[in-house]
This record gives C-alpha cells, structure tokens and sequence, in this order.
C-alpha cells in the first residue's frame, strides 16, 4: 500500500493548474472556506509542536517530512470534520483540499535543507513563515488567497486591508463571541468573493517568541510583543472567488 504522502503526491500533480470550480449554491462557499482554514491550521499546529524537533542542532535528519505533515494533516481533518480525504472524490471540492495539503507538503519538503541543518539552533521555519509560503503556492494554484493578518503585524505581507482591519477590531472587542469567524459576500477587484477570517488565540507556543517580557528580543532576533495566553494574536484570512 502506498504512503499517505505518496498517494496525496499523485493527486497533487494532477491538480497543478487547479481552480475553484465548484459550482456556487447556497452554503458551500462558506463550508469550503472553513475547511480550507481548518487545513491551514492544522498545519500551523504541527509545525509549532515540531518547533523543538526544527531547532535540535544537535541532529541532521529530523523526521519532519512532507509525508509526515501531509499524513498528520489527513489524520487530524478527518478526526474534526469526518471527512477522509484519502477516499477519492469524498466530497465535490476534495480536490481542492487536497491541493492545499499538496501545498504544505511541498513547503516541508522543499525546507528539509534548513530543516535538517545540524549545528544551527533557529531554523527560522516557524508557523508564520510556513502559512505564508503554503498561502502562496495555493494561490498559484486555485486563485484562492490565504494569510495570516493582525493588528500588529511583523511582516508587511500579513499587513491587514481595511475589510481585514475592520474584522481585526470586531475581534478584540470583548462583546465579540470568542472564536467565531466573520463571513461576508463582497466584491474584490470587481469580482463577487466570500470573505471569511477566523480569529487566532495566543497558545503556550505562541509565547516563547510573543511573549514576556514586551520587547525582549527572541532568539530570532524580533522584539516579544508582550502577549498572553488566550489573547487575540490576529486571524486566517481567506478570499474566496465566487462564480
């Protein structure tokens, strides 16, 4: 039987040139949203638990593969959603989803170099860098767009839009209900698009580079931004074309 990673392997080269084309009806576009996000979560989360695997410069090979991230990603969607992507045509839009997991695969596998670099603690590759190549590469590939944004961004590719900005705010505000994502049919460059973002709280791991003390410089060089567990660390954003 061939690996989880092998077999999302042959999917992902048949979807290269990959566009959303599942035909618009009242709520799937929302659905496909949240998985997608969902997706990109899942990955920023195994890439954070293997932050201490990543920055061992005391090894060569890790163990974090392309294979391993893409059966983790499988395992851990199918366990929230029930849905197995492994089964062919699960759902309309599998390949779309799994386009995505194509997508964080070949961003691990394309950084075993630094990944795997014995003798070097910070590797650099953390959850941020890694949604931002994920988003970009999945974009190439479906038109979709993917980032991560907040009021206080590091980097100005996760600076917010004013529709992002304006969600951001309706997330910090205490009446907001925590964790519930904001959804709106708009219009982007004069195409209609759904927009969804999906907040993100800060987690024990968010804290070794976010946290206290405020300004203290982490071991890559960036200032703590002085954040504790549970507060608003900024959202997923997802533009969605409509057709």
């Amino acid at each position: 039987m061939r690996s989880q990673g092998a077999m999302l392997l042959a999917v992902g080269m048949a979807v290269t040139t990959l566009v959303w084309n599942v035909p618009a009806r009242a709520g799937i576009e929302v659905e496909v949203a949240e998985h997608l996000i969902k997706l990109v979560k899942i990955g920023r989360v195994i890439v954070s638990e293997q932050t201490e695997t990543i920055n061992d410069a005391s090894k060569a090979e890790k163990g974090f593969t392309g294979n391993h991230m893409a059966g983790q990603i499988l395992e851990r969607f199918k366990k929230i959603t029930k849905l197995d992507l492994r089964i062919p045509n699960v759902v309309p839009q599998a390949n779309l989803y799994l386009a995505l997991v194509q997508a964080e695969k070949d961003v691990v596998d394309e950084a075993q170099p630094v990944i795997n670099r014995a003798g070097i603690a910070f590797k650099g590759f953390i959850p941020a860098v890694f949604a931002k190549r994920v988003g970009s590469q999945f974009y190439e590939k479906s038109g979709i767009r993917l980032k991560l944004t907040a009021i206080d961004y590091r980097n100005t590719d996760n600076k917010p839009d004013d529709f992002e900005a304006e969600v951001l705010r309706m997330f910090s505000d205490s009446r907001h209900p925590k964790g519930q994502p904001y959804v709106r049919s708009t219009m982007v460059d004069g195409q209609p698009v759904l927009r969804m973002m999906d907040p993100e709280y800060v987690g024990p791991t968010c804290l070794a580079c976010h946290g206290v003390p405020r300004g203290a410089l982490t071991v890559g060089g960036m200032k703590k931004d002085g954040w504790k567990d549970g507060d608003l660390a900024g959202a997923i954003s997802i533009i969605l074309p409509l057709k």
